[in-house]
């Protein structure tokens, strides 16, 4: 047997390491696009852009480890298609290459906006890490995660940062506002609710006709889920690749894995595909799995993590679209140390823990209950929060 990894990254490394430590003895080949071994992501707008990290420590495994565990590893290699009818992936040079089983982790691509970097791959990171400088004029446009991390880190360079966009709006504005102050309070400049029309030159033009100067502009306006493969194969495509509680496509030979999976989530009742780095670290197993045959049900809680300046943040859970939930803290709003509940009928769907830490844990066993919680001792300290499971 022959089983194929299409996707360089860290839902394919740790797919192939899980297929040989689950005793699987046969093929595996693992194809990246980048010429770089498969990486992590967050240390690229973390640790490693802000020098605390070495470069080595974002490669999930050495290129001694694949030879050493006989996964043939094909970097910078591009596939252009593959046929599901004769189990064949195409390479870019016109190779076929067989499997009996695929996974399908070809994560996702940095929305482009012209005249503007990005921060997405290896090589980005060491960009950017080169070109802001000390008293550098730079506009972050896009308020979420990445733009935010950025502007922590162009700060700490002495670089002059203005950010376009609302901070972090969809926590709802109690919480979006503890990202904006701090920002704030680092000396960033806000542009909450403008909107980016062009960069031109050394200028970023707004909507309402504001222009600013501009050494250097990024762009964090959101990524794009890598689907043409799946799609142009006759996979069923919407918002990523679908994939069933196995993270099995609609051919039962082919998986997908990380950004690309469109997941039927056994416990949210509902499809959801999540950005983040503990998607790929737990979803690549977990494909692995499902792909030699064992019972597999995807369940885990989207997870994501954050840090900016002297604020680190974990978020688990999942609030469904549609819904209104109320927001209850536990803490403290203004140290910025506290707990944030999200509640949808009184009970528990997502959990932000900021600068408080060794809580995931009973965050995620609230959720996993499902009890409807009393507000009043869920935002008391006092109260553990394993009291409130029922």
């Amino acid at each position: 047997m022959t089983f194929v990894v299409v996707g360089g990254g860290l839902a394919g490394a740790k797919a192939v390491e899980t297929l040989r430590a689950e005793g699987y003895a046969g093929a595996i080949t693992l194809i990246g696009a980048e010429s770089d071994l498969p990486y992590e992501r967050p240390p690229l707008s973390k640790g490693l852009l802000l020098g605390k990290d070495a470069p080595d420590s974002v490669f999930v495994h050495t290129a001694e480890w694949y030879a050493e565990h006989t996964v043939t590893l094909r970097t910078g290699t591009t596939v252009t298609g593959l046929d599901p009818a004769a189990k064949v992936v195409r390479l870019a040079d016109g190779e076929e290459i067989g499997y009996e089983k695929l996974l399908l982790a070809t994560g996702s691509s940095a929305r482009p906006l012209p005249g503007a970097l990005t921060l997405r791959t290896l090589a980005d990171s060491h960009r950017l890490a080169d070109v802001v400088v000390a008293d550098a004029r730079v506009v972050i446009i896009g308020a979420g995660w990445i733009g935010l991390e950025v502007a922590a880190f162009a700060r700490s360079r002495g670089a002059s940062v203005t950010v376009v966009g609302s901070p972090l709006a969809f926590l709802g504005d109690e919480i979006a506002g503890v990202f904006a102050d701090l920002h704030r309070a680092n000396g960033v400049t806000l542009h909450p609710g403008a909107h980016a029309v062009a960069v031109e030159g050394d200028t970023v033009r707004l909507a309402d006709g504001t222009s600013l100067p501009a050494d250097l502009v990024i762009a964090g306006i959101g990524v794009t889920p890598n689907v043409s493969l799946a799609a142009e194969a006759g996979l069923a495509v919407d918002d990523g690749v679908l994939v069933d509680h196995r993270l099995a496509t609609s051919d039962p030979d082919i998986f997908a894995a990380g950004d690309i999976a469109n997941v039927d989530h056994p416990l949210l009742k509902h499809r959801i595909r999540v950005e983040h780095w503990a998607t790929a670290l737990n979803s690549g197993p977990a494909a692995a799995k499902a792909m030699l045959g064992q019972d597999v049900s995807y369940d885990k809680l989207p997870y994501f993590f954050t840090d900016q300046y002297d604020l680190g943040m974990e978020y688990i859970g999942w609030v469904r679209p549609g819904t209104t939930p109320s927001i209850v803290v536990r803490g403290d709003l203004t140290a910025r140390e506290f707990i944030a509940f999200w509640l949808v009928d009184g009970r528990v769907v997502a959990g932000m823990n900021v600068n408080i830490w060794d809580v995931q844990e009973p965050i995620e066993a609230l959720i996993r209950s499902g009890a409807v919680v009393d507000p009043a001792r869920l935002a008391d300290p006092a109260v553990e929060l394993s009291d409130l499971t029922g």
